[in-house]
Order: structure tokens, then C-alpha cells, then sequence
């Protein structure tokens, strides 16, 4: 199954945002990476919780609860 790649238009954006005036192609595409995999390290942590409150939806304090964690 071929999967559709997140445009790199919002991740110019983002960066243009963070104070950068040019970047490259294979730039954006390595920042696009780095939040899209990131993104998905949240999001598998967000099921985890859901599962461990014994729901199958994920709520908007299961993200919350997620992206207030502090790393080790």
C-alpha cells in the first residue's frame, strides 16, 4: 500500500516561522522526517495511555496528559 506524503508547504512554513530565511529541498524534507517521526512516537504513546484507562477512543486528555510529559 503506497502511503501519501504530508506536503512540504506547512513544514516551510514552520521553519520560515522559527526565524529561517532559505532552506534547501533535502533540508525541509529531512525537518518533515523529523517531526513526522516524532508525531508518530507521540501518537503511540497516546494509545498507550488510552489502552491503560481501558477505552478505545483517545480523548483530548490522553494528548494532553502525553505532550505534558517531561523526558527523562
Amino acid at each position: 500500500m503506497k502511503t501519501k506524503e504530508f506536503p512540504l508547504k506547512p513544514f516551510l512554513s514552520i521553519a520560515k516561522k522559527s526565524g529561517v530565511t532559505r532552506i534547501s529541498k533535502p533540508g525541509l524534507n529531512t525537518l518533515r522526517q523529523a517531526v513526522l517521526e516524532e508525531a508518530e512516537k507521540k501518537a503511540e504513546e497516546i494509545v498507550k495511555i488510552t489502552r491503560y484507562a481501558g477505552r478505545k477512543t483517545v480523548m483530548k486528555k490522553d494528548v494532553d496528559f502525553v505532550l505534558r510529559k517531561i523526558p527523562i
